[in-house]
């Protein structure tokens, strides 16, 4: 059984830098597509970045240039390196993985692995 626990959320001023983590248990494996999602209150979960491990990726719109989805297959790690951060960018990140192709990266419904989340907070 496959597990996944977010790290690193926190509170940072618009312009600032964070880094998640999405640690694995078990065995990945080569063949899963990871990706993140984030959930404002009131809103539905929505696709941030997603990635394979031939190193496909594919961005969000409201994130491309900003926001960058790496994946280190030895430690069975996730990561998304957030920079210019806006206030819109504001709720709880979740990682997510499949072992097949997602279709549609950025719907909820293609993961059936989640982790529990981490809260990012960007003030103005």
């Amino acid at each position: 059984q496959v597990e996944l626990a977010e790290s690193g959320g926190g509170s940072v001023q618009a312009g600032g830098s964070l880094r998640l983590s999405c640690a694995a248990s078990g065995y990945i494996a080569s063949r899963y597509w990871m990706a993140w999602f984030r959930q404002a209150p009131g809103k539905e979960r929505e696709g941030v970045a997603h990635i394979h491990s031939t190193g496909i990726t594919n961005y969000a719109d409201s994130v491309k240039g900003r926001f960058t989805i790496s994946k280190d297959n030895a430690k069975t790690t996730l990561y998304l390196q957030m920079n210019s951060l806006k206030p819109e960018d504001t709720g709880t990140y979740y990682c997510a993985a499949t072992l097949f192709y997602p279709d549609n990266w950025y719907l909820p419904s293609e993961y059936d692995l989640w982790g529990q989340g981490t809260q990012v907070t960007v003030s103005s």
